[in-house]
């Protein structure tokens, strides 16, 4: 009787420390603004941390003998780092298209009262503005000349359109098509606008241009996925997009893909799914063999264990680091060391941002390198010093 109650107080606690660590992260989500990035006083606590339990761990080894740029104590970060903006107004762009206004002085105020002569230029001051034009919609009228002769009839051609005996041009259709898919503006917002310009153009007529506009541009859309599959590196993710469903009371979630080439192959490509299931990114990386950079989504692994399908896993440290993050406030004594040597990392990655792919590989095998191997050695040490199904195991699991 007392190993089962002991057995059922284990299994209480340990649920009762998932429950506190859920409304945790709940109430934080509601009151708090969403931000993992840390201060650099927290990073100096870490280093402290971590000084002291290196201290304990290996009293004989000294502090000194480590590279100052690869030492996790360094409190140097990006918030410290930051370089200082420079303070007044910023001459405007060179490039937008300049109107000279000369202001004048009045004839009578050009004669000096006092020596009685008359005033002489000797310079200007100026001073610069913004001033915003409006767009304006104008009426393009083709105009085809047609020629007779005793035996036929000619018609000059026009230029072709993107959607055939529409009234609308090719200019129109892509501000549609950026206002709704860029500054996401809903068809009902564009029709106010239009209005404001004396044009009537519904969005129903709006959504029939969206399709056949889609339609037209398939063949682009192909091209730049053919681009995107000669990356070594393709990077993606989802996020959930509300969409309206007639067959629904309300308004269910969708998904949409974007699928990132690497340097060599800078386009970016999107995919939209119905669902998050796996049959959506299955579909859309058929053909594709190299490295696929994503979120731990489960919809990924076998992608990864098949090994017929050519696809190598990359990992996201924003990812990884956020479970650290949300079990910071429970046990910053274990996570804060974690998140110390992760900063590190970070600031490596932003010395190496400017260098070539070559440069950077070489940066990160004399410097994140070994920061990644106290890394692993620090998990692998505190990976029995916490509880099984509590926060801190799920942030330093060890595959």
């Amino acid at each position: 009787m007392v190993l089962d109650l002991i057995a059922q107080l284990d299994r209480e606690f340990s649920e009762r420390n998932k429950i506190e660590s859920l409304l945790r992260e709940l109430l934080d989500a509601k009151r708090n603004r969403k931000s993992e990035q840390l201060s650099a006083d927290q990073l100096v606590l870490f280093a402290a941390a971590w000084q002291a339990r290196q201290a304990a761990a290996e009293a004989s080894e000294s502090v000194d003998d480590r590279d100052d740029d690869d030492d996790p104590a360094k409190p140097g970060t990006a918030e410290t780092d930051r370089k200082k903006r420079s303070g007044g107004r910023q001459a405007l762009p060179r490039h937008l298209k300049r109107e000279r206004i000369v202001h004048d002085l009045p004839n009578e105020e050009k004669h000096c009262s006092a020596c009685h002569q008359d005033l002489r230029l000797i310079g200007e001051e100026t001073s610069e503005r913004y001033e915003f034009v409006p767009a304006s919609v104008l009426v393009v009228e083709d105009a085809c000349l047609k020629y007779a002769c005793a035996c036929t009839v000619r018609t000059a051609g026009k230029p072709a359109q993107p959607i055939e005996k529409s009234t609308a041009g090719a200019s129109l259709l892509a501000q549609v098509i950026v206002a709704k898919g860029v500054d996401h503006l809903p068809l009902h917002r564009q029709e106010k606008i239009f209005e404001r310009h004396g044009v009537e153009i519904s969005r129903k007529t709006m959504c029939g241009w969206l399709a056949q506009c889609a339609e037209l541009l398939g063949p682009l859309y192909q091209a730049a996925k053919q681009v995107l599959f000669r990356s070594k590196v393709i990077g993606t993710d989802d996020t959930g997009v509300k969409v309206l469903d007639v067959k629904l009371p309300f308004a269910r979630t969708g998904r949409i893909w974007p699928y990132y080439g690497d340097k060599e192959h800078p386009v970016i490509v999107y995919d939209y799914t119905a669902t998050r299931e796996r049959t959506g990114p299955e579909k859309f990386l058929k053909g594709y063999r190299g490295y696929l950079q994503a979120d731990a989504y489960g919809g990924y692994d076998a992608f990864f264990k098949d090994p017929a399908r050519g696809l190598i896993e990359v990992g996201c440290w924003a990812h990884a680091r956020r479970y650290y993050h949300k079990a910071l406030s429970s046990d910053q004594g274990r996570m804060g060391p974690a998140l110390l040597l992760i900063a590190q990392m970070y600031r490596v990655e932003k010395q190496a941002r400017s260098l070539t792919a070559a440069e950077r590989l070489q940066l990160r095998q004399l410097q994140s390198r070994p920061i990644l191997d106290k890394l692993r050695n620090y998990l692998l040490e505190i990976e029995l010093e916490v509880l099984p199904t509590s926060p801190e195991r799920r942030a330093v699991r060890i595959p």
